[in-house]
């Protein structure tokens, strides 16, 4: 049985590139806008209950804890043992946050092995 590479459509790269930019869009937006500024997190630390400082505790508690990190990282495993452009938009958005919300080393080596998911051998011909 002969197995055919990995190889994604103009769509599917499409499709990767608008959740890429609309992820990174979204982590700038939480790191610079609701974690780093300071009139923001003085009003959430003064019990301020709305949605923007529930992101914002909840985006602490995962960068803390390497949360985007770790997930980019177990995502692009997985999707080097067996690709998928699932794998691929999962692995994508966690590596975004990672790399904008402290969790740069691990990302970064996760984007680094989702890359190495594309490095297939061409087929051969005949």
């Amino acid at each position: 049985m002969k197995k055919t590479p990995f190889r994604l459509t103009p769509y599917q790269v499409q499709w990767l590139m608008l959740v890429g930019f609309l992820s990174l869009g979204y982590a700038f937006y939480v790191r610079y806008l609701m974690i780093e500024f300071s009139q923001f997190a003085l009003a959430c630390d003064a019990a301020a209950l709305t949605a923007s400082c529930t992101i914002r505790s909840v985006a602490t508690y995962l960068f803390k804890n390497s949360v985007f990190g770790i997930s980019a990282l177990a995502i692009a495993m997985l999707n080097l043992m067996r690709p998928s452009i699932v794998l691929v938009t999962g692995a994508l958005i966690a590596a975004c946050f990672g790399i904008v919300l402290y969790n740069i080393a691990l990302s970064g080596v996760a984007v680094g092995v989702l890359i190495l998911g594309f490095a297939r051998p061409a087929p051969a011909t005949a």
